[in-house]
């Protein structure tokens, strides 16, 4: 019975809303980039452009329209060869 009971106690307790910090962290530095949507802004959640100059950011926007370029002819070549 007390098994019974603790499990229902410790069920309960799973679906209690836990007590989360809110916190936020904006970079003006690119807020006026293409791409920046109004809910969220300039979205970064790795960090990687937190002491970064414009040089970096656009070498890091180039490199992912490079790779998202060669992934779409990586999908196109193996759909053709099928």
């Amino acid at each position: 019975m007390k098994l019974i009971l603790a499990l229902l106690v410790s069920s309960a307790a799973a679906f209690a809303p836990s007590q989360v910090a809110k916190s936020s962290v904006s970079l003006n530095a690119f807020e006026d980039e293409l791409g920046v949507q109004p809910p969220l802004g300039f979205f970064d959640p790795l960090g990687l452009l937190t002491d970064a100059d414009q040089e970096r950011f656009d070498r890091l926007r180039y490199v992912e329209l490079k790779h998202g370029r060669i992934s779409q002819l990586a999908f196109l070549g193996q759909i053709v060869t099928r």
